[in-house]
């Protein structure tokens, strides 16, 4: 659990189309195997330190011929975004792809300074 550590709490949230592959033939919609595709976000507004940050996939477009797998998760989080990363793998066709995601997360105070 995190905790946090005074009243200053941000809360930040977007909606992000990943790829839309079967418009030009992409990876995630004609290849097969392991396939990821990452999308870096920046926050509105840089956190305190590191935010907790919650992502789910918001649309998908799936081949219906094909098995539908699909990993969905937030990493390299830092204080100023983070990465978006979506993975499938076999004969899974993905279309396309969007994901929501929120961050929740202390603010810094105005009284704060960063003198060095």
């Amino acid at each position: 659990m995190k905790r946090l550590r005074n009243h200053l709490i941000g809360i930040d949230q977007g909606d992000n189309v990943l790829f839309s592959d079967f418009e030009d033939g992409g990876e995630m919609w004609t290849g097969t195997g392991p396939r990821e595709r990452r999308k870096y976000v920046a926050f509105a507004e840089t956190f305190r330190s590191a935010p907790v940050v919650h992502c789910a996939l918001s649309m998908w477009d799936m081949d219906h011929a094909t098995n539908v797998r699909a990993d969905v998760t937030a990493e390299a989080i830092d204080k100023a975004g983070f990465e978006i990363v979506f993975r499938t793998w076999g004969d899974t066709r993905v279309a396309r792809a969007r994901v929501r995601w929120m961050a929740i997360g202390e603010l810094r105070h105005a009284d704060e300074w960063d003198l060095y």
